[in-house]
């Protein structure tokens, strides 16, 4: 009895603890994070874009396994969509970077120091990982493509994700751009409240959702698009300016525009 009531208490704390740290502090650590973050040389920043970008794309990856085996019924989406989540669990527990999470880390400095050099800081980093993670989403499309690494019956699954998802519109890309930037963004700020399990589970909760809404992410779509691409299926200039661009858009406007800016603004007295 004594142990179970130790642990009872203990358990308490724990979660006395997690409702007790403020707003400002989890802004505080990610000020610092994103400090760091913009600091780093532009050759670390590359390659861990690039890693991010090719792991990323094993979303689309599991996503299309299930797909293949699973029939084309609405309730399929409820389940195939769990393999959306795969990829970001390996890009965000593996520190990697994928330019979604940076529509909230940089940017916190910036509004803080709204200067010519944290404005350069800032479009650097953006640049270099963006760019990054668009040459690892190439490099996973084109050994998908023509790698001949799957079976065909999978591979299948991966060409019926990637052609529901080059159906949007420009438009529709942007739009539905922005619950996902905003969802990313808002997991970025989550999770320094996590310990180890719960992080793993709200990854998979909110990146869930963003494949399971049919919203659109730059980074993992790009993959979907690559493959078209690479297969003759899609004209490169239409992937850029139809998808790429517009997802990109919506997803900083999602990330930057809306749940940084609202972040700020409830920590601003504060700080």
């Amino acid at each position: 009895m004594s142990e179970e009531a130790d642990l009872d208490r203990d358990e308490e704390k724990r979660v006395d603890e997690y409702e007790k740290v403020p707003s400002s502090v989890i802004f505080e650590a990610l000020r610092r994070e994103g400090d760091h973050e913009l600091s780093r040389p532009a050759n670390a920043l590359w390659w861990s874009g690039v890693a991010a970008g090719l792991a990323i794309s094993t979303s689309v990856v599991c996503k299309g396994f299930l797909v293949s085996i699973l029939p084309h019924e609405p309730w399929a989406a409820g389940i195939s969509n769990l393999g959306y989540t795969v990829g970001f669990l390996i890009v965000i527990l593996g520190r990697m970077q994928l330019f979604t999470e940076n529509t909230i880390t940089p940017i916190l400095p910036l509004f803080l120091a709204p200067t010519r050099a944290n404005f350069y800081q800032t479009a650097r980093l953006w640049g270099i990982v963006f760019a990054a993670n668009l040459a690892g989403c190439l490099a996973a499309a084109l050994v998908l493509a023509y790698g001949h690494i799957l079976p065909e019956a999978r591979f299948e699954g991966i060409l019926y994700v990637s052609r529901h998802y080059a159906e949007a519109t420009p438009f529709e890309h942007f739009a539905w751009g922005i619950p996902a930037g905003f969802l990313i963004a808002a997991l970025v700020w989550i999770l320094p409240r996590m310990e180890s399990a719960g992080e793993v589970l709200m990854i998979v909760i909110l990146t869930y959702v963003i494949g399971l809404g049919g919203m659109s992410h730059v980074v993992a779509g790009s993959t979907e698009l690559f493959i078209l691409v690479a297969l003759g299926e899609l004209d490169p200039v239409a992937a850029v300016l139809g998808g790429i661009l517009p997802a990109f858009a919506g997803n900083v406007l999602g990330g930057t525009g809306i749940f940084s800016t609202l972040t700020y603004a409830q920590v601003r007295a504060e700080i």
